[in-house]
């Protein structure tokens, strides 16, 4: 990067290292306007850029092409309202339950009686699995790491992105889970979303040109413990730390021109991954 552009645009007298979320032109700390995720200009947040006209159009924008709402923890009270009402519902319900919802490749049995998974043609496990949990402790952790980690990423993706991050990483767990371990290994659990978020951050911190030490130290972390403590799916981490970064990475980076293009692909394209994942699994067991 030459040294033009780490200087600020209206100042080249002041070198920085921001830059305006919505026209990417470094800023210095007089020009920079405060937004929900990061800082913008005063032109960007005075008039607006790019196409398009009316109050939406001239609203300032995040990174991702969000706008700023009211809420942004909504959707991440709505998926830990849902994590915390099924699992209430499962205490309540007791194992039958359990075992209609949680992550099953196949099984022949269970309980002295029949119980089928994902390659009998159960493929709302895959989902399902995502919102469920058994003990207090791991509601607890998960629900906890969502409550600090979403609302960030739900004001920079804005919500529909965000939902659509958080279901493909939990997605993306339960694909991997299914294509490596046991057919008849049970799994279930909100960690493989919570680890695309996670990934997530990452990708966002990177981009905004923030410290990342915090994050890579809490990744790590997270990794070592994944590998060294006994029962836990380590296939659904790792499956929702690679699908929640890829599709992070094309929504942040996504060409402000094409911005909608390039991101609604990058979803597709990893949902498209995803099936073929199970498809495969599914000829292998069938």
């Amino acid at each position: 990067m030459s040294d033009q552009a780490d200087r600020c645009y209206r100042h080249p007298d002041r070198e920085t290292g921001i830059r305006c979320t919505r026209c990417e032109r470094p800023i210095c700390p007089q020009c920079m306007v405060s937004a929900s995720v990061g800082f913008q200009c005063p032109e960007c947040v005075g008039s607006g850029s790019g196409t398009g006209h009316g109050p939406a159009a001239s609203a300032p924008r995040t990174v991702a092409g969000s706008v700023h709402t009211d809420d942004p923890r909504l959707v991440t009270k709505i998926l830990i309202g849902l994590n915390v009402a099924l699992w209430i519902t499962v205490m309540t319900a007791g194992d039958g339950l359990l075992d209609s919802l949680e992550m099953l490749g196949q099984a022949s049995f269970t309980y002295g009686g029949p119980l089928e998974g994902v390659a009998d043609g159960q493929w709302y496990r895959l989902l399902t699995a995502v919102f469920l949990h058994q003990a207090p402790e791991h509601i607890a952790f998960n629900m906890i790491s969502l409550w600090f980690l979403g609302p960030p990423l739900e004001a920079a993706l804005g919500r529909a992105r965000y939902l659509a991050l958080y279901l493909l990483s939990g997605l993306g767990g339960s694909a991997l889970t299914y294509l490596i371990a046991e057919p008849n290994q049970p799994s279930l659990g909100a960690s493989g979303a919570i680890f695309g978020l996670l990934g997530a951050t990452a990708v966002l911190l990177r981009r905004m040109r923030y410290d990342m030490r915090p994050v890579i130290a809490l990744l790590v972390l997270n990794l070592i413990f994944t590998f060294t403590w006994h029962n836990i799916a380590w296939e659904a981490h790792v499956g929702g730390l690679v699908v929640g970064t890829a599709v992070a990475y094309g929504m942040v980076h996504a060409p402000r021109d094409r911005r909608a293009l390039v991101q609604g692909l990058t979803c597709a394209a990893a949902a498209l991954a995803i099936v073929a994942v199970v498809c495969v699994r599914t000829l292998q067991l069938a």
